[in-house]
Formats: structure tokens, sequence, C-alpha cells
């Protein structure tokens, strides 16, 4: 048995994710990843440091997802835990490192994301407050998603003199 450590990182993917079925008919796929440190030079100027390769495995839901979301160079964050190996290969022994993920998710701070519900969550619908116009009636007869609608913001007046600590709307 191996030593597993919980870990987080955030990089970039190296290639597409590679996707395969087990003949237990659990889907895995294979992710690399990229995690590059800055470093701060005695001038004060930034450096990229050298990157540091992981290799990533997911399981079933997350896995299939993964593959049908994410693409080389999309900028990543992963949560697991970093798993070690050891095994003979050629009559020597080996090592390797892995992380299993438990969570994959787009990195946020270079992008945005448009986030669906996979048709995996049987039963769960979103609420029809969530959904909206032409996505709300196409929502409904494929699969439940979430289609954020932010609405207006509320300005409250200023407080007066004669007001008081008393808003009315």
């Amino acid at each position: 048995m191996g030593t597993k450590i919980p870990i987080n990182i955030a990089g970039n993917l190296v290639a597409d994710p590679e996707l395969t079925v087990g003949e237990s008919g659990v889907a895995h796929a294979k992710l690399r990843v990229a995690v590059n440190q800055r470093i701060q030079g005695a001038d004060g100027t930034w450096q990229d440091g050298e990157p540091v390769f992981h290799n990533v495995s997911a399981f079933r839901a997350l896995a299939e997802n993964a593959a049908t979301s994410l693409k080389k160079g999309d900028p990543v964050t992963v949560a697991g835990e970093l798993e070690f190996r050891s095994y003979e290969k050629d009559g020597e022994r080996r090592e390797a490192r892995r992380i299993v993920a438990d969570t994959i998710g787009p990195d946020l701070r270079f992008g945005t994301a448009a986030y669906q519900r996979s048709s995996h969550a049987a039963g769960v619908v979103a609420s029809p407050e969530v959904q909206t116009g032409v996505e709300a009636a196409a929502v409904e007869s494929v699969a439940p998603a979430y289609n954020v609608s932010l609405k207006p913001p509320v300005f409250l007046p200023r407080k007066s003199q004669a007001a008081g600590n008393q808003i009315s709307f």
C-alpha cells in the first residue's frame, strides 16, 4: 500500500485528457499538469521557475467530465491525494507518483467558465428562477442545467437626516 498525501495544485494542462474505460466499465482520465512557480529576483522582476509536471488520474464521472470539458493549455486546479507507488520493470525497482483527483476545475483567475450540470445527476432539477429565456426552454427538454442569470443591482437611497435609520422601498 502506498503513501497518500492531500494536495492542491494549480497549473496548465500539457496535453488533452486521455479517457479510457477499463474492463470493469470504470472511466479513467489521465491528465498531465505543469505547475510553474513564479520567482522574484533580487532586482524585483518576476521570472518563471522550472516547471514541475504532475500526472493526474480521475475516475468515473469526474474523468468523463474532465475529458469533455478540458483541453491542452487550459489553466486548471486539482485537489486530491498524492500517491506514491513502487513497481518493478525489467528487473529494476522504480517509483512513480501521481495525483488521484477528487475535484478538477478551470482556474478562474485567468478566464471565465460556463457551468452545465451533466445528466449523471438524475433527479436533480434546477429551479425555474435560475433558468431564463430560450435557454430555459431548451434545458427542460434535454438535461438539467444551471444557467445563472444575475439580477440588476439594488441601489439603496442615501440616509438623510429626516429619514434616520428607516429605509423604505
